[in-house]
């Protein structure tokens, strides 16, 4: 757990000072220090279009087993994440910010287009792993947590139709998981229809419990306790729906975005490799 969170704060700080970096970089103009053609300016172009390549070792380490002396796969994920932000800011330093001719501009709206791809699918990718740098979770797994909490049904004080409640509020929440046209915008319809799921629930358990402590004196007494505990396990069954809705979701919309992203990335590589021929030859 620890080493998660470690990890999880280096990336923090990556891009907290990455967003730093390009505030600076767009509030201060660096042209009397920088230029494309010479010098630091030059060098910074060269080590970002570097870092761009670099980036390829990932998925072909996946593919290709005899690449692993270059590595482990974890490692290189966690390196092609890094260079897909560094290597960018270092092109935006080179080109000062600014557009320059036809070429440079292509391969420049190419790499913003290709890493700002790759934030997308990160935060896909996190959303359908346990962890970030964990093993992938199934929808399987998802299912028995959702299970187990609706077997601990029997063992908190429920109120006689709260499971039946639950049990429709939970096909509602995991029927928006096949999305259909509208997967673009089912986390947020998830994310509605779990808020309204619980407001109804919650209301229920409260107006169900007034009643029932208007003739039952043991009830009057723990009603508080007896709410508590039932709008927790309430919560609970909600969250384990959206967990399964959400994970078919963005499985699909991280296989939809992994299918977009390699022809962007190969379009930035020919649109680089035409921009360092132009330099150097014109």
């Amino acid at each position: 757990m620890q080493q998660h969170r470690a990890r999880l704060s280096f990336d923090t700080l990556l891009f907290v000072i990455s967003l730093a970096a390009i505030v600076i970089g767009l509030r201060a103009s660096s042209t009397q220090y920088l230029t494309p053609q010479t010098g630091l300016g030059y060098a910074l172009g060269i080590i970002g279009g570097s870092m761009m390549l670099l980036v390829v070792i990932y998925p072909l380490l996946k593919r290709m087993p005899g690449l692993r002396f270059l590595g482990t796969v974890p490692g290189w994920f966690r390196a092609h994440m890094m260079l897909g932000i560094i290597g960018p800011i270092c092109i935006l330093f080179h080109s000062n910010f600014s557009l320059g001719a036809t070429n440079s501009n292509v391969a420049l709206f190419c790499m913003l287009i290709v890493a700002g791809s790759g934030l997308v699918g990160r935060y896909f990718y996190a959303k359908i792993h346990d962890g970030l740098y964990g093993r992938k979770s199934t929808l399987v797994e998802l299912q028995a947590r959702k299970a187990a909490l609706t077997s601990q049904g029997q063992e908190v004080p429920l109120l006689p139709e709260l499971i039946s409640r639950l049990e429709r509020e939970e096909q509602r929440l995991v029927a928006w998981g096949r999305g259909g046209a509208a997967v673009l915008i089912a986390p947020l319809m998830i994310a509605t229809a779990a808020a309204g799921a619980r407001r109804r629930l919650h209301r229920y358990i409260r107006s169900a419990l007034v009643a029932a402590a208007t003739t039952s004196r043991p009830i009057a007494a723990q009603r508080t306790r007896v709410e508590r505990v039932a709008c927790e396990y309430a919560d609970r069954r909600v969250r384990a729906s959206v967990d399964v809705a959400e994970f078919r979701i963005y499985e699909r919309l991280f296989s939809a975005w992994h299918v977009l992203h390699f022809p962007m990335f190969f379009m930035l590589l020919a649109a680089g490799i035409v921009h360092v021929v132009a330099v150097h030859v014109y």
